[in-house]
């Protein structure tokens, strides 16, 4: 039997928020779209604030901010701050690395595998190590 697709335009975000169990609101519908609708990437909130505003949505940047916590906070997006008042949401969630371009503030993926960190401390007392980013800023041209 051949399953048809869903073609409801904001299917799979309401699919997203649903599993996390997250009340979807006419704003998070929006923004998951936004996020989640295409590839993986790597967006600061004032980027997709941007967007919300250029697809004509009315959303407030505090809006914005709030709902890539909560996200954040359920499992959706990744936070990566890469220096002190600056962090990007990144949609893959899976166990990866990033280098940093600092020229244009651009974060690529880094597969874990090809990355290897030896010799870590023992964490405090009473805690587990839960997971460790590298972030390895870079300058100069990309190819």
């Amino acid at each position: 039997m051949m399953t048809i697709p869903d073609t409801r335009p904001y299917a799979r975000a309401l699919d997203r928020l649903k599993a996390v169990g997250l009340r979807p609101t006419r704003q998070r519908l929006a923004l998951a779209k936004l996020l989640f609708d295409g590839a993986d990437r790597h967006v600061s909130a004032e980027q997709l604030h941007a967007e919300a505003v250029a697809a004509e949505m009315r959303v407030s940047l505090a809006t914005v901010y709030n709902t890539l916590h909560q996200f954040t906070a359920v499992g959706l997006l990744r936070e990566v701050v890469v220096e002190s008042g600056r962090a990007y949401f990144d949609t893959n969630t899976t166990n990866h690395h990033h280098f940093y371009h600092a020229e244009d503030g651009k974060l690529v993926d880094i597969d874990h595998s090809r990355l290897s960190v030896a010799a870590l401390p023992e964490p405090p007392a009473g805690t587990a190590i839960d997971r460790v980013d590298v972030i390895i800023r870079v300058r100069g041209h990309q190819s």
